[in-house]
């Protein structure tokens, strides 16, 4: 673990090697798992705020299961998440042609939403978990990323640098800057 700012951050981010291969994983991150997607209470005021732009991009069983339940709904853990169509994938997420893509980054990209996604999802396979004194920074293993772990080996990039967007929108660009720094000084000693 290393620290930056007022974050701890796994040395795997450095370590690890990852590029997300849709082709491949068919964004089966959107249907399987035990929840929904982790969500800021923020991002659920503009999921909601937003919901009348974003809903034409849903399924009929997401639109159904958010008249229903609404947007996100608090798991066992007490996390708040996005809602799930019959307790399997997310109310938001969207298959075509045998591959899962979101409604809110469809309306994000068509100008029908302030929310690009969750930033969980546009962060995965990272996880963030928000301590007293702390954030940890930690990368999420799953076997359905298998695929991308090869992917970003066989272009030797890691985490980190996979992530670079999403890790600025969350943390800024010079805690970024600093987990560059330390990653290259870091990785020196294996060279």
């Amino acid at each position: 673990m290393l620290q930056i700012q007022d974050t701890i951050v796994s040395l795997d981010l450095l370590r690890e090697c990852f590029c997300c291969d849709l082709a491949a994983c068919k964004g089966m991150c959107c249907e399987e798992g035990d929840g929904g997607a982790p969500l800021t209470e923020e991002e659920a005021e503009t999921i909601t705020a937003d919901l009348d732009k974003i809903r034409p991009y849903m399924t009929s069983s997401g639109q159904k299961a958010v008249e229903d339940a609404g947007v996100a709904y608090t798991d066992p853990d007490g996390d708040l998440v996005t809602q799930l169509v019959n307790g399997r994938e997310c109310a938001f997420a969207v298959k075509k042609n045998g591959t899962w893509s979101c409604a809110i980054e469809e309306a994000f990209n068509n100008g029908d939403s302030k929310l690009r996604k969750p930033i969980s999802c546009f962060l995965y396979p990272v996880r963030i978990t928000e301590h007293k004194k702390f954030t940890a920074v930690e990368y999420h293993r799953w076997n359905i990323c298998k695929q991308a772990v090869c992917k970003g080996k066989g272009l030797s990039l890691p985490l980190y640098k996979f992530l670079k967007k999403p890790l600025i929108e969350r943390f800024g660009q010079e805690w970024y800057d600093e987990l560059d720094l330390t990653a290259k000084e870091f990785l020196k000693q294996f060279h």
